[in-house]
């Protein structure tokens, strides 16, 4: 049944080129790829696709980042699934709270396709 390394990963940004070149990547390294553009997005997208991971900006409008993981990490449904943090800034401040609210790690932006890959290999559940 196609390839066993494949993971589906959900991608949340409010950045399009920063989904885009997150898509290109992930599609590269023979990933699944759904993109939200915000907290809200990827929430109605979370129960459609049951991602295997998930990589969320921490600055987008509306909801931001740790919002967003925080609601993913409350469903029962969702909490096992690893949510990775992105952020243009690379602050201990951001990896602790990113790490209150349940991420299991932190990239700083821009990355590049082996970091995103390294990530994805790193933190899928169930393999």
């Amino acid at each position: 049944m196609g390839n066993e390394a494949a993971a589906k990963v959900l991608v949340i940004d409010d950045s399009n080129t920063i989904r885009r070149s997150a898509e290109i990547f992930l599609k590269q390294g023979g990933h699944e790829v759904v993109l939200a553009e915000d907290g809200f997005d990827a929430l109605a997208k979370l129960s459609d696709y049951k991602p295997d991971l998930v990589f969320c900006d921490i600055l987008m409008p509306r909801l931001d980042g740790y919002q967003t993981c925080a609601i993913i990490k409350r469903n029962p449904v969702f909490a096992g699934v690893p949510v990775i943090m992105l952020s243009s800034k690379d602050g201990l401040f951001d990896k602790a709270r990113g790490r209150m609210v349940g991420s299991q790690d932190y990239l700083t932006k821009p990355f590049t396709k082996d970091q995103l890959l390294k990530a994805v290999l790193a933190h899928r559940r169930g393999v």
